[in-house]
């Protein structure tokens, strides 16, 4: 079956940050992700992971000033200088936490734009090789127009073609299957094309983004497809409960007795 990871950043919001991992691992998870730690000390999240023996499965480089909108830096030819600042930031909290895959977010740019693909280009090989000296696998994620107009990176077709180009193995693919619905639809099938290149899954119910257990997606079929293709890594449940977290967690008491 598959393993779960908890959302901090859309789940447990009923708890401060930090009390969201006590409250992820007594609710059964075995590991964590969310948007961004940078509000906290990288020493304060590492005590929360050890105390629960929690896995840190992902979380995202800094996406610039994100209360004004912004949505990265990569594709912003102007920005590369804070891309590896951003890059730098990022593996001080990767090595303390033990987390082993970061996610460049591309930022909001015309993705027919040259300059845009250039430096998109730049800053996904300058971070590949920074975190590969250091053992980390950096994830390019394809994320809806619909949920972030504008963004660069909302093709799977454009994902794959980036991650070949740069001849990196560490670089590879975030694939959110309510991303994947939203923009191409026919996630079976690319789930098995591209499990090659895939480091990290994720998961919502389509179209509210609500507990993967129902709407337009056959979970079952899908965590056993999920299964069936070999994957080992976790997947992340990158949604927003319909009420309050524990009272959505029906859907997970089979994989938690699984677990447990």
């Amino acid at each position: 079956m598959p393993a779960f990871a908890a959302n901090l950043s859309m789940m447990f919001t009923e708890w401060s940050f930090l009390d969201r991992f006590d409250a992820a691992a007594d609710a059964g998870f075995q590991a964590v992700e969310y948007l961004f730690p940078y509000d906290h000390a990288p020493d304060a999240i590492a005590k929360r992971l050890e105390r629960n023996r929690l896995t840190q499965a992902l979380f995202n480089m800094p996406p610039g000033d994100w209360a004004a909108g912004e949505r990265g830096l990569a594709a912003l030819p102007d920005r590369f200088e804070e891309v590896r600042a951003g890059v730098e930031t990022a593996l001080v909290y990767a090595e303390a936490t033990g987390c082993r895959r970061l996610h460049l977010m591309a930022g909001r740019a015309d993705a027919g734009d040259p300059a845009a693909l250039a430096s998109y280009r730049r800053a996904v090989r300058h971070a590949g090789e920074a975190l590969a000296g250091r053992g980390v696998e950096l994830l390019l994620e394809p994320i809806n127009g619909r949920d972030m107009p504008g963004y660069f990176l909302d093709d799977f077709g454009l994902a794959e073609r980036l991650i070949g180009e740069t001849g990196l193995p560490n670089v590879r693919l975030q694939f959110d299957l309510y991303h994947r619905q939203i923009i191409h639809g026919d996630v079976t099938m690319a789930l098995r094309r591209l499990m090659p290149l895939v480091a990290h899954v994720q998961v919502a119910s389509v179209p509210s983004r609500n507990e993967p257990d129902g709407e337009e997606l056959n979970w079952p079929f899908l965590f056993d497809e999920i299964d069936r293709l070999g994957y080992q890594g976790f997947v992340g449940c990158e949604y927003r409960p319909r009420s309050s977290t524990l009272e959505g967690l029906g859907w997970f008491a089979p994989f938690r007795t699984a677990a447990g």
